[in-house]
């Protein structure tokens, strides 16, 4: 399994989540999404893959849900 953490900006409540998780999920390999939810802030998403996630899929499918995937700065 593979891991990928990434941030996102604009997600202020269930409704953001369910958006992101449905989008991310389709996703060809994608299992599990979960949601640190930081209303109004970034959030940060965990996501649990069967295969290597293309980072550019991953942002192409973050902004479909509305909303925009930001660099880490850890």
């Amino acid at each position: 399994m593979n891991t990928t953490t990434i941030n996102v900006s604009g997600m202020t409540c269930g409704h953001c989540i369910s958006s992101v998780t449905e989008e991310l999920t389709a996703l060809k390999g994608v299992e599990t999404v979960s949601v640190d939810l930081n209303a109004g802030s970034i959030s940060e998403v965990t996501i649990t893959s069967t295969l290597t996630l293309d980072p550019a899929e991953i942002s192409e499918a973050i902004a479909e849900a509305g909303y925009l995937m930001v660099a880490n700065n850890a």
